[in-house]
């Protein structure tokens, strides 16, 4: 179990987890988890830290399709942040309390501010790390968004 997973049971949300056997050579842990297990990319989030300047908040989660790429500025816009800009790895280790490529938005050791994508919005399921490498969970986008108190805004980069 993986404090995403208990947080879901704890919550009583509908969830399915998924597991697939990771490769360490694989380029992107998202397009891996969508080809392992099968699934369409677009219903594939992954779960990148960005550094925020100019927000209460130093810290954000920004959750989006694993086809796409992250707008720094979408994400800053949408939280009121004058900038952003990716995480230092080891930051994100410590700060959710996961590794790099098994980061997941639910159950992080530190509340942080998430948005998801609004494409997240049209799926009635959607996919994100379940807190380790080779673990997903699904559940409802509106279920996501409860669970980590995030919003949803556009985020992708054109």
């Amino acid at each position: 179990m993986t404090p995403a997973i208990n947080a879901a049971k704890k919550a009583k949300i509908a969830f399915d987890v998924l597991e697939y056997q990771h490769d360490p050579a694989a380029e992107s842990y998202g397009e891996e988890a969508a080809q392992a297990l099968g699934l369409d990319p677009a219903q594939v989030f992954k779960t990148l830290l960005v550094s925020l300047t100019g927000h209460k908040s130093t810290l954000a989660v920004a959750v989006l399709p694993v086809t796409h790429m992250l707008s720094l500025k979408a994400i800053a816009k949408a939280l009121g942040a004058k900038k952003a800009e990716m995480a230092d790895p080891k930051l994100a280790e410590r700060t959710t309390g996961y590794i790099v490529g098994g980061i997941s938005p639910i159950g992080q050791k530190k509340a942080l501010p998430t948005v998801i994508d609004d494409s997240a919005k049209e799926l009635a399921r959607m996919h994100v790390s379940a807190g380790r490498r080779g673990l997903e969970i699904a559940l409802a986008p509106d279920d996501l968004a409860s669970l980590t108190r995030g919003q949803f805004a556009p985020l992708t980069a054109e």
